[in-house]
């Protein structure tokens, strides 16, 4: 049952990276490294983790007003 949770886990994790690529295009915004964790895939749960990765000071400010709105 662990693999099978761990692979629902997965798959939304996928899904919400979609997600959140497509809403900060949207914005303006884009994120190269957004992804999924790679060491929490190795595990089996809690659910991977989104790594959203470095940006630079102006994106960052991008992403501030548009969370701001």
């Amino acid at each position: 049952m662990k693999a099978q949770h761990s692979a629902l886990c997965v798959e939304e994790a996928e899904e919400v990276v979609k997600e959140l690529r497509a809403a900060l295009a949207k914005a303006g915004i884009s994120l190269p490294s957004l992804g999924l964790d790679p060491v929490s895939l190795a595990r089996e749960a809690p659910c991977p983790l989104v790594e959203l990765g470095r940006c630079s000071v102006e994106t960052a400010r991008r992403i501030a007003a548009a969370v701001m709105r």
